[in-house]
């Protein structure tokens, strides 16, 4: 799986804005919001890439670890963000303490990990008491309609963008395979609930296709 993400991290922030016809920064200014990050505060960023969701963490006054399995990511990141102090790690087995962090968020990357129940427990025991998980994620359309547009576009306007954008066309099949099998807002919920969560919820961004979680540990 990081080997994907190692040969598409070149150009992988620019395919992912012309993906989503740029409502990507939407989604991501929604995370940051629900985030809320304060000086003081110790953030992890999980599945960072190359630091585009970190740097607004840091700005506000944050202290934010940026951390992401894929060594070609990090290295990209490290060029374009040399600020940041990223970190390898795997979101099965997080190298750090317990009760670290004030906020764990992850963004557009829990649906890639190998088990996802493992990895919220994960996130939930590096958390303080107290904190939170903010989860941004694509997600189930709620409009019937619009869901069976989208599933269209996926399959057949996705693969079209990425051939022409990214370094590694064949890694975004995977990616369309990974968000037509990714479970539903309430089914999440749960299973933040199952792994300590509580006060789990949802907002619901583009009509679903998106999908913000937030929790309390």
């Amino acid at each position: 799986m990081s080997e994907m993400f190692d040969q598409v991290a070149p150009r992988y922030d620019l395919t992912n804005d012309l993906l989503s016809l740029g409502i990507d920064r939407l989604w991501r200014s929604q995370t940051v919001a629900a985030v809320d990050p304060q000086p003081g505060q110790v953030i992890l960023d999980l599945a960072a890439g190359t630091g585009t969701s970190t740097h607004p963490f840091a700005e506000a006054g944050a202290t934010v670890i940026p951390a992401d399995l894929s060594e070609g990511m990090l290295t990209e990141g490290k060029k374009r963000q040399p600020d940041l102090s990223f970190v390898n790690a795997d979101a099965l087995a997080l190298p750090f303490a317990d009760a670290t962090f004030d906020t764990v968020t992850i963004s557009f990357g829990l649906r890639n990990v190998e088990n996802v129940p493992v990895a919220l427990a994960e996130m939930y025991r590096v958390t303080k008491p107290g904190g939170r998980i903010v989860i941004c994620e694509f997600s189930t359309p709620t409009w019937k309609p619009f869901r069976e547009f989208y599933r269209k576009y996926l399959t057949r306007g996705f693969p079209v963008v990425a051939l022409f954008t990214s370094t590694n066309p064949d890694a975004y099949n995977y990616l369309v395979e990974s968000i037509l099998a990714w479970p539903d807002q309430p089914s999440l919920a749960q299973e933040l609930t199952k792994a300590g969560w509580k006060r789990a919820e949802w907002k619901n961004l583009s009509g679903g296709v998106v999908a913000l979680h937030r929790a309390r540990r």
